[in-house]
């Protein structure tokens, strides 16, 4: 990974870090996209580019990606005019250790046993492509540049910056 992309995967953890919650889209047996609010659980992009969930083991979400492990998670920051767009593979992973690592006591709400709890599923989205639009004009700046492309027609341009970053 060179530098610039090093800066990228950087950008893209310092926009998602500090948002509570993350809409984790699946594909329904039914054929239609499913979203749930999720909560990310590292710290960090691990050094493979992974994010990590709990979730119910018996539930719709991961019998979703087990069937078809491709998945889209979604943060939204609307106070910071910041959204991201991960697009990844996801899967059950067993590993108790990391279970042990990434448990705080949030979790005890949804599974109560700890993370030990036999219906606690790990689930890993490996990153391979993520889009992010971090607008850091004012919202002043902002409507003043829409009522000027509402009058010449002309989409508003400027506002902020459109990345994208590639992990695989």
């Amino acid at each position: 990974m060179d530098d610039r992309d090093t800066s990228s995967r950087e950008k893209l953890w310092d926009l998602i870090k500090d948002i509570k919650f993350a809409m984790f889209t699946t594909h329904h047996r039914n054929g239609h996209l499913h979203s749930r609010p999720m909560t990310t659980q590292n710290t960090k992009v691990d050094e493979d580019s992974s994010l990590w969930f709990f979730m119910s083991a018996s539930g719709e979400p991961v019998a979703d990606l087990r069937a078809d492990p491709e998945v889209n998670v979604v943060y939204a920051d609307p106070g910071d005019d910041s959204y991201v767009s991960v697009s990844g593979v996801a899967r059950v992973v067993d590993n108790a250790a990391k279970k042990e690592q990434l448990w705080n006591k949030m979790n005890e709400a949804w599974f109560p046993q700890g993370p030990n709890d036999p219906d606690l599923a790990l689930v890993q989205v490996q990153i391979t492509h993520a889009d992010y639009w971090d607008v850091k004009s004012s919202k002043l700046v902002q409507l003043i540049a829409m009522a000027k492309s509402a009058i010449t027609g002309r989409p508003p341009h400027d506002l902020g910056t459109h990345g994208e970053v590639r992990m695989r």
